[in-house]
């Protein structure tokens, strides 16, 4: 087997990836920014290597760098992890180049299945059902309607070269066509760098289903179930499950041939996942994609199957053949995962960074919490805002849900908002109990109220809608003395520059001001675009700037009519939280 590994990541997988390195017995070494410099991922590492400074693109997405540590770390391969430079083809050959194992797929399948047309065509060819769309991609607003007219409003306009969600839009009609190609183009450019797009038929309310596929270098090729990632907000999972619920049993077969057929197609290597829209009143299912990566949900199915994803990934990279056979792997029981963000989902699921003052991880029996912070580490505006999982494990999907509740009430973050109150209150919702939601049932049926927002400085573990008055004893001298904290509900609205409301705006959210002149970046983020330049005459609530902060775009609108002023910034420019972006000098009472 190899004897050492270099975790080209960071966060919660990358503590993840180290931990069953250390169970290997292999030597891990980890890579951190100026940033993460002294992170979790770096302390529980044998050997931890500087690759640049905090912003993303010098440092975890810079292949030079990565390789250069690995080379000076003397390991004989490299883990991806997910998300940043997983499915990048060139750096798997950069790797492979360097003389190095890439635990992975081959650099040319990661080629072939991350560009989604490619991939679409080889589905195609496995028989694997796919939805209607155009044939590649498509070159111009003019091509784009010829296609939506062909295949029916409303359509789906993707990324080819996208993943994890982004690069997405839905247009109903001309109008939305335009913007979607221009804002899902922009989108990928940023992220991977490519910003061809195609269409699809949009389908109203489908699930989400994947397939966990493991594949070696000799022809063996097995599924490891389903799990169903169907509570999103914007394209990105919040709750994930194995195995699917309310599948029939003849779907269920259904789609794991699909998957076990395609990767036998492209000759997979690794673990591998591939994504279906199902719909389960019709029985149909539709190809996706498939990610050429772990996926952020893999531990509900190591959970179902007692099987080591990440071990299983590092046996096929030593070239091992699969240990087991598709009739050696049983599914017992099922399991259900939240993803703890640093979001305030009662304000749009606005990003936010910040200290974590406080994290207390639950201990609740049956659960698994996968975090790559402690408490007093800072989330940073740089990367995504995921810190941690809290997975649980039960009989049966309603123990295994009731689990996954009792620990979120026990999980308790201070410092920056977080998902889990909100992801309790899901698990109650009506339609996710019965297993009767769908891809949109966040957006249109769950939206959070923002009646029961809780504060921001409380701790909101003991309860999933609001805090709670609650006694702590503190040590006095050589006493201990009751203190009583009660929420403090005075602070507003978020911990911000930013006063006012956010707002759906097309593919972002939108900033509004409640009238003040000069407007100011409500986090650090980066400037995407301009919309206006400086002395534009523009009214009330038109968008000025794209912002971009933690995989979100955020539109900076104007708070009042007038004459734009200060404008002094350039597309790819960091701004800090507070730093002023612009100033409007009102055209005459404001309204």
């Amino acid at each position: 087997m190899i004897g050492s590994i270099l975790v080209a990541n960071r966060g919660e997988i990358a503590v993840r990836i180290i931990r069953t390195c250390r169970l290997l017995g292999l030597r891990a070494v980890a890579v951190h920014s100026d940033f993460d410099e002294g992170a979790l991922w770096t302390r529980l590492a044998h050997e931890s290597l500087r690759i640049g400074p905090a912003p993303v693109a010098q440092s975890y997405l810079d292949i030079a760098a990565i390789v250069d540590a690995a080379r000076t770390a003397g390991v004989e391969a490299v883990h991806p992890g997910y998300g940043l430079l997983s499915e990048n083809a060139d750096f798997a050959r950069a790797v492979q180049d360097a003389g190095l194992v890439f635990v992975g797929p081959r650099p040319d399948t990661i080629a072939l299945m991350g560009d989604k047309t490619a991939a679409r065509a080889a589905a195609i060819e496995s028989k694997v059902p796919v939805l209607p769309g155009s044939d590649g991609v498509v070159a111009d607003l003019s091509e784009a309607m010829q296609v939506a007219e062909r295949i029916g409003w409303p359509v789906a306009v993707k990324a080819s070269f996208g993943g994890g969600g982004r690069g997405i839009r839905r247009a109903g009609d001309e109008a939305e066509l335009e913007e979607a190609l221009a804002s899902a183009g922009r989108e990928a450019t940023a992220a991977f760098g490519r910003g061809e797009v195609f269409l699809e038929r949009y389908v109203d309310r489908p699930r989400h289903v994947e397939v966990q596929v493991l594949a070696d270098h000799h022809g063996n090729v097995v599924h490891l179930g389903d799990r169903d990632c169907s509570v999103q907000r914007r394209h990105q999972k919040l709750l994930e499950e194995a195995p699917a619920p309310a599948l029939s049993d003849d779907m269920r077969a259904a789609l794991a041939k699909a998957a076990v057929d395609l990767s036998r197609k492209v000759e997979y290597r690794g673990a591998g996942t591939v994504e279906f829209l199902v719909d389960p009143q019709r029985e149909e299912f539709f190809f996706l994609e498939m990610n050429t990566r772990l996926q952020v949900e893999h531990g509900v199915s190591e959970l179902v199957t007692g099987i080591d994803l990440v071990e299983q990934q590092i046996r096929i990279a030593s070239g091992e053949p699969l240990a087991v056979q598709q009739h050696d792997i049983v599914l017992r029981g099922s399991a259900i995962q939240a993803r703890i963000a640093a979001e305030d989902p009662w304000d749009q699921f606005r990003p936010s960074s910040g200290r974590l003052e406080e994290l207390h991880l639950p201990s609740t029996p049956w659960v698994r919490c996968d975090f790559g912070f402690e408490r007093g580490d800072a989330v940073a505006p740089h990367y995504d805002s995921m810190f941690g999982k809290v997975l649980a494990y039960g009989p049966t999907r309603e123990a295994a849900v009731a689990r996954l509740g009792q620990a979120l009430g026990e999980l308790r973050v201070v410092g920056v908002p977080s998902t889990a109150p909100f992801l309790r209150n899901v698990l109650r919702e009506p339609d996710f109990v019965a297993a009767r939601h769908h891809t949109g049932s966040l957006e249109s049926d769950w939206q959070p109220d923002p009646e029961h927002r809780p504060s921001p400085h409380a701790d909101t573990g003991s309860d999933g809608d609001a805090p709670q008055v609650r006694q702590v004893r503190l040590p006095w001298g050589a006493k201990s003395v009751t203190v009583t904290i009660s929420p403090d509900r005075s602070s507003g609205r978020r911990r911000s520059v930013v006063t006012g409301s956010m707002r759906e705006s097309g593919s972002a959210l939108a900033v509004e001001q409640d009238g003040d002149p000069t407007v100011r970046a409500p986090m650090d983020a980066v400037v995407v675009s301009l919309r206006v330049a400086a002395g534009a005459e523009v009214a009330k609530g038109d968008t000025v700037l794209l912002l971009e902060a933690m995989k979100m775009e955020m539109e900076v609108c104007a708070p009042v009519a007038g004459t734009v002023q200060s404008l002094a910034l350039q597309a790819g420019q960091s701004v800090q939280s507070g730093t002023v972006l612009f100033a409007i000098e009102p055209a005459g009472p404001t309204s």
